[in-house]
């Protein structure tokens, strides 16, 4: 899961060394640019100002310490360790510093560049070493991650949906979507006016939706995770969670007997299946009996500082354990509530703090879409394949330049839209390309390896906006109309992540991106920018530009479409894809083939020797019955 904030153009005073809280070590700051290729001057006719505080001769050497929460790769911060970075580059002539801490006036408007266009200065930066008990523990939970109360009665009649244009945009709420519902009556029992905002979170710790368990209700949070299928909430006492459900005090659970154990990207847990019955206050109107999952036993799965007792999975009956056989959430309310097969999900958490001490909102929109919630169209991909929501990614931008890599590379071994993973998370071939092109195309020259990695955070002074340093980064994916694509474009303030602040002066930050080992997965850091509509009904996944993916007032998320694919493969995605059920069974019928030789041998080695020669006095070679014998004769 993930977050963000937008920078201003324009110019900033001249960069003056951080302030140095006390213990902490000397900052690294990377090196500027040459001023011919990118200027960080001030304002043409602006002088320079010495902060106060910053103008001594030389800073005193100290220790500085990473002594926050922070996230590295895709799970949750924990505090950092004590560590010494390098010590800062000589500081760059303009504008030069007197001895005594007097700041000289700037240089003068760099000849040639138009009025208004100077480049942003760059901000005093710093960057913190997460030691070996802190960043690497990041919110990548399982992460997967999970959900919504309305008057009682028949669900109203679908609105239609009008088919999309030709960029395969879609769709004012009061069109028509193949019998989906889009809008509803608020008197009627699927009132999605009633699901807004009915989320609760942020991207470092997921988001997560009220509900209340068995009779009489227990009021628990659950997170809401489109990359799992399993519904399951902590059955014991667990010291990283507040509350848990009690299966003695339901009058209506039932227990299966049937012991599951599901395994996420970090994390763990081993629980016993049952059933009980679910109401969702901000949801469909109505008790349901579904099964649950009662977790006995975890590991790195509740973490310290998370608001949510269980996980709610909303992938395809595939994923689900011990079997596919195990209904999941989603399809009973379908069957139960009538509902359609559809539900859309909004995550508020863009430019705010990632695992800060307050909570964003969102919301979960269980059978349909709500209008309010997106602007302008939606743009529908293909589901490649029921099980994740598998998409299809047809290339990757940096700043508007084509990583020119192999289309398969994004698709390596699958893609999928997840909203239980913290952040972006990209095969390592793509990763390292993104990496490469954002510090060449950043207005910052050199960049610690460690920021990259999640191991260390980038610090500037608060008064800074860091973003307007960074390019946006364009995902293509294939439209409904396979001869065309649609890209979404998320802005520095997605990925660019506030983590924390240190004194009064600075503002910490993580890089919202990530190497993965076996998937390209769209996370936290890039659903936080639109309204994601998971149509199970047509196979397709959406996404609209959100209302609430702005900071300052300004957007920083976009869609655009449609573009031509002919420079690209007719398919991305490898017509192999060895899910983990056809593992299960390819393991089995080994291990029965396996299971069927040894016996075969141990039965050979049981039955008695019959057909063997059994040799007489006859067969005795000696000097007796021997041709030497008669040859000394």
């Amino acid at each position: 899961m993930a977050t963000a904030r937008p920078g201003r153009g324009g110019e900033a005073d001249p960069i003056a060394p951080a302030v140095v809280p006390s213990g902490l070590s000397e900052s690294f700051r990377p090196r500027r640019t040459d001023r011919a290729e990118r200027t960080f001057s001030a304002a043409a006719g602006r002088s320079a100002t010495c902060p106060a505080g910053r103008g001594h001769r030389g800073r005193a050497e100290g220790t500085r310490r990473s002594s926050a929460r922070g996230e590295g790769g895709d799970g949750a911060g924990a505090w950092g360790s004590r560590s010494r970075l390098p010590p800062p580059p000589p500081p760059p002539p303009p504008p030069a510093r007197q001895p005594g801490g007097r700041c000289l006036p700037p240089e003068p408007p760099q000849p040639g560049r138009a009025a208004g266009m100077a480049a942003p200065a760059a901000p005093s930066l710093l960057l913190l070493l997460a030691g070996a008990a802190g960043l690497s523990r990041a919110f990548s939970l399982p992460l997967r991650v999970s959900q919504p109360a309305s008057p009682r009665a028949s669900p109203p009649a679908p609105l239609p949906l009008r088919p999309g244009s030709a960029g395969g945009g879609q769709r004012d709420a009061q069109d028509e979507a193949g019998g989906l519902a889009l809008a509803s009556d608020p008197a009627g029992s699927l009132n999605f006016l009633a699901m807004v905002e009915n989320l609760q979170g942020d991207s470092g710790r997921g988001y997560y939706l009220e509900m209340l368990i068995g009779t009489p209700p227990q009021a628990l949070n659950i997170l809401v995770d489109t990359g799992s299928s399993n519904f399951a909430v902590a059955g014991v006492p667990d010291p990283d969670v507040t509350s848990y459900f009690n299966t003695e005090l339901s009058s209506t659970y039932q227990s299966q007997g049937i012991e599951v154990t599901v395994k996420y990207s970090q994390g763990s847990w081993t629980g016993v299946l049952g059933t009980d019955v679910v109401t969702i206050p901000k949801g469909i109107d109505g008790r349901y009996t579904i099964n649950i999952a009662t977790i006995l036993e975890s590991e790195n799965f509740f973490l310290p500082g998370v608001k949510w007792h269980g996980i709610l999975g909303l992938a395809y009956d595939t994923l689900a354990k011990p079997s596919s056989s195990v209904e999941t959430f989603f399809d009973s309310l379908v069957k139960q509530a009538k509902i359609p097969n559809i539900f859309s999900l909004q995550m508020c958490g863009a430019g705010l703090p990632v695992s800060g001490s307050g909570t964003n909102g969102g919301s979960l929109v269980l059978g349909g879409i709500e209008p309010s919630l997106y602007k302008g169209n939606i743009w529908y991909t293909p589901i490649k394949e029921e099980w994740y929501y598998q998409v299809e990614i047809l290339k990757l931008e940096v700043g508007g330049q084509n990583l020119e890599l192999d289309c398969r590379e994004y698709n390596a071994d699958k893609a999928i839209v997840d909203s239980g993973t913290t952040l972006l998370r990209l095969p390592q071939k793509v990763f390292s390309a993104v990496v490469q092109a954002i510090a060449r195309t950043s207005l910052i020259q050199e960049f610690s390896s460690g920021f990259w990695s999640g191991s260390q955070l980038a610090c500037w002074d608060k008064t800074e906006r860091p973003w307007s340093l960074f390019p946006k980064l364009s995902i293509y994916m294939r439209d409904e109309n396979s001869s065309r694509s649609f890209r979404i474009s998320i802005l520095p303030q997605l990925y660019i992540q506030p983590i924390l602040g240190i004194g009064e002066n600075l503002q910490c930050y993580r890089f919202g991106i990530s190497s993965s080992t076996n998937a390209l997965v769209i996370g936290a850091t890039v659903m936080e920018g639109f309204y994601v509509i998971f149509d199970r009904a047509q196979r397709r996944v959406g996404f609209a530009v959100s209302p609430c993916a702005e900071v300052d007032g300004s957007p920083v998320s976009e869609i655009e479409g449609p573009f031509t694919t002919t420079d690209v493969a007719s398919n991305c995605v490898s017509s192999i894809t060895f899910h983990e059920p056809v593992l299960w069974i390819a393991s089995y019928a080994l291990m029965s083939l396996c299971g069927i030789i040894l016996l075969i041998l141990i039965i050979l080695l049981l039955i008695p020797p019959r057909c063997q020669h059994r040799y007489t006095d006859n067969d005795v070679v000696n000097d007796e019955s021997s041709l030497v014998r008669h040859r000394w004769k």
